[in-house]
């Protein structure tokens, strides 16, 4: 079965969830864009949209029509050379029109997992549970005989879903990053018995959607959430080791900043954790820690305020729920007290933290300047340079931040989950918009403890 005859009928578990919409977006127009040549007018493409609600599934089809009209107006050229038999369509806007219509006609939304049982690629966007993957896959009927199915997991492993759900190798992880639509890097996870076939045609399908693809070995966590994880809990162990000379809030405060401007990233890490939900950050940690013993890879900090409902996240309009920090606008506004159970406005200790951390160097170097700096490598050697010569406070925050970045990204080449510290740079670099990778010169490899 050829590349666009296996896209003729798709399906997409999880379809309305900010994962599974990103999914059905970008699969649905690479389906329609197919069924425009010539080749494949006679063939009629499928895409079964499965969410768990009638209300979710309606809000997808709201996402994805404007989705699909932002992406047929950037594409409007091609589309319309695909259009240039259609008399009928004569300017943009009813090519658009017609394109819109194309990709909605596809895609059927549905409550019903069967509706899956007949497709012959099955996205998988469930949230990161194996008992519910292996729920889904189980309500598909025939899934294990003839269907290919790509995992959106990004901590669980392939081999594992693959052994439990009786796949028989048909399945491979393609790991979106969030937003799928706007995310560049796909990282691409052979299980054990991951079928030579099924791993060609996922190359293939995500070159089609013009991602940057990085393979990563079938190990808890992979690249992306084995650096995330592994930096997140370095960032609370060091909050709570200054927790010890100043109030919590002060402490997560002055690593937040340090870990965003002196390491000229684009969030600090508590913000990102936010940004992601410290319910996720907990899911992830419950798969890898067992699967991985000995590497210490939980957090009592992040359960317990789990416990007191601070959970973080995006809202539906995409606006960030309060976490960690309490946000306002989008703006960092406070910090959570675990023992007051309360959010503490920064302006009740931002400008004494401030004075202790010191300056940062000069010129300063904000992430969206380097990113853009049209010498980067040599701002950010210039940066850190003056950074490794200064014995503040923040200054030793973020060496140590770094060095232990630094660690982690070499630990992963040599436990064998990346295949080289250019992998780790790109996933770092791609899916989470660094200006430079972990595995670099600036830091030295091993963390002062």
């Amino acid at each position: 079965m050829e590349y666009s005859e296996r896209l003729e009928n798709t399906a997409v578990l999880g379809a309305a969830g900010k994962m599974g919409s990103g999914i059905v977006s970008l699969v649905s127009q690479e389906m329609a864009d197919l069924s425009l040549k010539p080749e494949n007018r006679s063939k009629t493409f499928v895409l079964h949209a499965v969410d768990i609600s009638h209300q979710a599934l309606s809000g997808l089809v709201k996402y994805l029509r404007e989705q699909v009209r932002k992406s047929a107006e950037k594409k409007i050229v091609s589309l319309r050379s695909a259009y240039a038999d259609r008399e009928d369509l004569v300017d943009n806007g009813e090519i658009i029109d017609a394109y819109v219509s194309r990709v909605l006609d596809i895609v059927r939304p549905t409550t019903l997992v069967a509706a899956a049982a007949e497709a012959h690629v099955i996205f998988e966007a469930a949230p990161e549970s194996l008992d519910l993957k292996l729920k889904l896959f189980a309500g598909c009927a025939g899934v294990g005989s003839k269907a290919w199915v790509f995992t959106n997991t990004s901590s669980i492993p392939i081999h594992e879903i693959d052994e439990k759900a009786f796949l028989g190798g048909k399945i491979m992880g393609f790991h979106f990053y969030n937003p799928p639509a706007v995310q560049k890097l796909v990282e691409l996870i052979r299980g054990k018995a991951t079928l030579p076939e099924v791993a060609k045609f996922a190359e293939t399908l995500a070159k089609s959607l013009r991602k940057t693809v990085v393979p990563s070995n079938d190990v808890a966590g992979f690249i992306g959430n084995g650096h995330f994880m592994r930096d997140m809990l370095h960032g609370i162990s060091e909050a709570e080791r200054l927790a010890k000379d100043m109030p919590f809030t002060g402490a997560v405060y002055s690593v937040n900043k340090v870990s965003q401007d002196f390491l000229v990233r684009p969030m600090g890490i508590f913000q990102l954790v936010d940004y992601v939900g410290l319910d996720v950050c907990q899911c992830i940690l419950d798969v890898m820690d067992p699967r991985l013993p000995g590497k210490g890879l939980k957090s009592a900090l992040i359960d317990r305020l789990l416990g007191q409902g601070v959970k973080g996240g995006q809202n539906h309009d995409g606006s960030q729920k309060d976490g960690f920090l309490k946000y306002e606008g989008n703006k960092i506004a406070g910090v959570w007290d675990p023992e007051g159970k309360r959010y503490v406005p920064l302006s009740e200790f931002q400008a004494e933290c401030d004075k202790k951390l010191g300056p940062l160097p000069e010129p300063a170097l904000p992430w969206k300047a380097a990113v853009k700096h049209p010498s980067k490598d040599k701002a950010l050697a210039d940066f850190f340079g003056k950074l490794d010569g200064m014995n503040t406070l923040a200054a030793d925050l973020a060496k140590r931040y770094g060095s232990r970045s630094k660690e982690i990204g070499l630990g992963l080449v040599s436990d064998g989950v990346a295949a080289s510290a250019s992998d780790v740079n790109k996933v770092l670099l791609t899916g989470f918009f660094h200006a430079y990778g972990p595995v670099n010169e600036y830091f030295k490899e091993k963390v002062v403890r």
